[in-house]
């Protein structure tokens, strides 16, 4: 019997940043993966959003992903494209980058990390205990590990099984997404149907195509044919454009469900085994990745006896307000797909008011990921909010914050008198530095706002504790997020 820590169900960007944030903590994680191999059918997901590119900062492999990308400083809107250049964060654009991509970099993290990846085979059931999770293979094999983590994707087999239910609204449309050759020119850009939208573009190589067409009638299986993508362009456009060489074709819909809990004893759900909807705004990949970070260093705690099993609770009570929103987010942008007269007119308005100022901030850091704001209690605006990545002086020279973040380690930064802060029980689990910062504090949305004294930043990159001109609250706060203090 193979023995774990931690098991991982996908190797998805989810599974992969997860085990990566699990690994980085020193936790004997693995992944079961049915694929031999990190390649995947078709293009699928496009990019990487801010916070997502924060996120891999923050762990000192962006550049890999960075360099192979094209930036784009706008978030696309209805039909319209909104300048998001002002948006304060160091990565202030959108990464064109396929998911190809993205997984092979993050698979090469994780090999690196030396993460065991069980390859060719799948879950196909398993049993939890309150010591441990039995895991079943499809080739025979039983695993045992302490947890279990579903980023099994939206029609996940562990949430399934642990029995979580996945409520939400059913699906009233339906798409093809496909790649291949065309023999006439056919329209590039984006058209609205009555329906719903259909796009056409080229892919990298200048001459394939990758397009969305909605489709006439709500279709539900999952394996569509050629013949159905020709009739579908012949009633979008009056034409298939000899479409052939058709290498990737896939149905998805406008449904949008999410798992009731994303725990269920030994049991968690990340990325789209947690939530599905329809991709318009292309979050589903960059949430998914913000999840398992969230997750990542609260399950290492609780494996490594740090912090007590109620930790693991706080991963549904913040993330799932985020799916939440998410969900709905994907509603109204897909109705606002719709080419009627009614909806034209909408989106006509709409276009106009999200092009004002504080509508388009608004919208840009929504979709960005920049707006995320934990419910941590009242107090400092930066409270539960992502940590600026200022440009820091410390007594070891110049430094980023997200760079003191590679190591995945809760951070205490003291923006006052230098040893002023004694955290001796906690000091093999908290990073403290004292730093000066002589500029301006600005968040998405809020703008600038006051100066704090402290900061102590979990290893997510969120503020749990924020001082003013005392310390009230810290002990409290380390407590609750990084453990009890060490005896004496």
């Amino acid at each position: 019997m193979a023995e774990h820590e931690v098991v991982i169900a996908g190797a998805g960007p989810t599974g992969l940043m997860l085990a990566g944030e699990l690994a980085l903590a020193g936790v004997d994680v693995a992944i079961v993966e049915r694929r031999i191999n990190q390649e995947v059918e078709g293009s699928r997901a496009s990019g990487l959003h801010p916070r997502s590119i924060e996120v891999l900062d923050q762990r000192g492999i962006a550049d890999r992903f960075v360099s192979q990308g094209e930036k784009h400083h706008a978030v696309p809107f209805a039909g319209i494209v909104l300048d998001a250049s002002d948006r304060p964060t160091r990565h202030n654009y959108t990464l064109a980058l396929w998911q190809v991509k993205i997984e092979r970099g993050l698979a090469d993290w994780i090999s690196e990390l030396a993460v065991q990846v069980y390859r060719g085979c799948e879950i196909t059931g398993f049993v939890q205990s309150d010591a441990h999770v039995d895991i079943e293979l499809d080739d025979g094999r039983i695993m045992r590990s302490r947890y279990l983590a579903g980023c099994d994707g939206g029609r996940s087999l562990v949430r399934k099984t642990a029995g979580i239910d996945f409520p939400g609204w059913a699906p009233s449309l339906s798409y093809l997404i496909y790649e291949a050759d065309m023999i006439d020119e056919p329209p590039l850009g984006m058209r609205y149907g009555e329906r719903g939208l259909y796009a056409l573009g080229r892919l990298d190589d200048g001459s394939r195509v990758r397009g969305v067409v909605t489709e006439q009638r709500l279709e539900r299986d999952s394996s569509p044919t050629g013949d159905q993508l020709r009739g579908a362009l012949i009633a979008a456009y009056g034409s298939d454009f000899g479409v052939h060489n058709i290498t990737w074709l896939s149905r998805f819909t406008d449904a949008a469900r999410q798992a009731a809990s994303y725990r269920k004893g030994r049991v968690l759900l990340a990325g789209d085994a947690a939530h599905v909807h329809s991709p318009v705004g292309g979050q589903g990949l960059n949430i998914g990745l913000q999840d398992a970070v969230n997750l990542g260093w609260k399950l290492s705690q609780v494996v490594k006896g740090i912090s007590p099993d109620a930790l693991l609770d706080t991963y549904h009570g913040e993330r799932h307000p985020v799916g939440a929103a998410l969900l709905k987010q994907t509603l109204a942008l897909t109705a606002l797909n719709r080419g009627d007269d009614q909806t034209n007119a909408l989106r006509e308005l709409m276009a106009k008011a999200m092009q004002m100022d504080e509508p388009r901030k608004w919208y840009s850091a929504l979709m960005s990921g920049l707006d995320i704001h934990y419910d941590l209690g009242e107090g400092h605006p930066l409270l539960g909010r992502r940590m600026p990545d200022l440009d820091l002086d410390t007594t070891d020279g110049p430094q980023r914050v997200l760079s003191l973040l590679n190591d995945a380690r809760p951070l205490l930064l003291n923006f006052g008198k230098p040893g002023e802060f004694d955290i001796t029980p906690w000091a093999d689990r908290v990073k403290l530095l004292d730093v000066k910062y002589d500029g301006q504090w600005d968040l998405p949305v809020l703008g600038p706002v006051s100066a704090p004294h402290a900061v102590m930043i979990r290893p997510d990159g969120h503020v749990a504790w924020v001082g003013t001109e005392h310390k009230d609250g810290l002990v409290d706060a380390l407590t609750t997020w990084v453990g009890s203090p060490a005896p004496a």
